[in-house]
């Protein structure tokens, strides 16, 4: 029987929270299977929290040799992820990408339009080169006058498979949206998601779990008859809290009892959105504290594995918001991880 306290520290030691790696940064993209980016600092921050003197400059550089791209995939938000990741996963989740964009009241005014010619006249008008945004909804609108710019060009990032080239994601040096296909910025196709390698991949960074837990983490459903059909392969796993959660066979497992230092992580990391039931890792009342008027928009602090307050990038120095009191010695903790942070935030 697993309990509450050793899942948590089982899904922090998978995803190298516990004790930080000295992989290169890309291969911990990858590891992840991608790291939510709907601003330009989270996925520095979240790799910083998570490696060995990392330097920014390792993932900007990536991006801008086409080795990493920005691009909506997994929850109808902008991830950071490997070539490879990018060219398959965005198929898989075009189906929820298009049902958000049905229900999208950004979207709405463009509804009409036929999806096809929509995509086709994209492809078209970026086969040139990139296009900033706006001239992207200018030049779609004059091809579908009755629709308004802003409507086309945010139904176009939901429909077409469009990335944000560089400088947009950049330590330090981002610029405005600018979008082309993957395919014409990486110049190869897209491709056929092996999902039930991708199965593996999500339980050995995030499991056990259930399928309902992956579809939160992608949004994508009917996940449960893969599972099923994997059955000769993953590992049952009975828990506190009455589920049975999946594992791929050797998986590594940490203790209750395993120290969990603290971690400040960046906005939205998806350690703590990559679940249906998340009391493994944030408590119902840090999580209604984080949606409260002045949450929801801060990076998350970390405190003995569980979410605890919520931080700030004041001009280089951290500013704290905690949700409870900590222990001398968690506050000792708090102050050198800030102290690390300050020092990446100065470079």
């Amino acid at each position: 029987m697993l309990s509450t306290r050793a899942l948590n520290r089982t899904l922090l030691l998978r995803q190298h929270l516990l004790g930080r790696s000295t992989m290169p940064a890309l291969s911990m993209v990858e590891h992840l299977v991608g790291l939510q980016a709907q601003d330009n600092p989270p996925p520095y921050l979240s790799l910083a929290a998570r490696l060995e003197d990392f330097d920014p400059a390792e993932l900007s550089g990536a991006l801008e040799r086409g080795d990493a791209v920005r691009l909506l995939t997994m929850r109808g938000t902008i991830h950071v992820l490997t070539p490879d990741d990018a060219l398959a996963l965005r198929p898989w989740v075009q189906p929820a990408l298009d049902q958000q964009s049905s229900g999208n009241q950004m979207s709405r005014p463009a509804r009409d339009v036929p999806v096809g010619e929509l995509v086709a006249a994209c492809r078209r008008l970026l086969a040139d080169g990139p296009l900033p945004v706006k001239q992207l909804g200018e030049r779609l609108a004059a091809e579908f006058p009755a629709v308004p710019a802003a409507a086309l060009a945010h139904t176009a990032r939901e429909r077409a498979p469009l990335v944000q080239v560089p400088p947009r994601g950049l330590w330090k040096r981002s610029g405005g949206v600018v979008y082309q296909t993957v395919e014409n910025h990486l110049g190869r196709d897209l491709t056929t998601l092996d999902v039930p390698a991708l199965v593996r991949r999500y339980l050995r960074a995030f499991g056990p779990a259930t399928p309902s837990d992956m579809t939160t983490w992608s949004r994508v459903t009917r996940l449960g008859p893969v599972f099923a059909g994997m059955r000769d392969e993953l590992v049952p796993v009975a828990c506190e809290d009455g589920r049975t959660r999946y594992d791929v066979p050797g998986a590594p497992y940490a203790t209750e009892d395993t120290p969990a230092p603290v971690r400040l992580l960046g906005g939205y990391d998806n350690v703590w959105l990559s679940h249906a039931d998340r009391a493994h890792i944030v408590t119902a009342e840090a999580r209604a504290r984080w949606a409260g008027s002045n949450g929801g928009i801060g990076n998350t602090v970390f405190v003995d594995g569980f979410m605890a307050g919520l931080w700030w990038d004041r001009d280089g120095r951290v500013d704290l918001r905690m949700f409870r009191e900590l222990t001398r010695a968690e506050r000792a903790d708090l102050d050198v991880e800030v102290a690390r942070t300050e020092a990446f935030l100065a470079r």
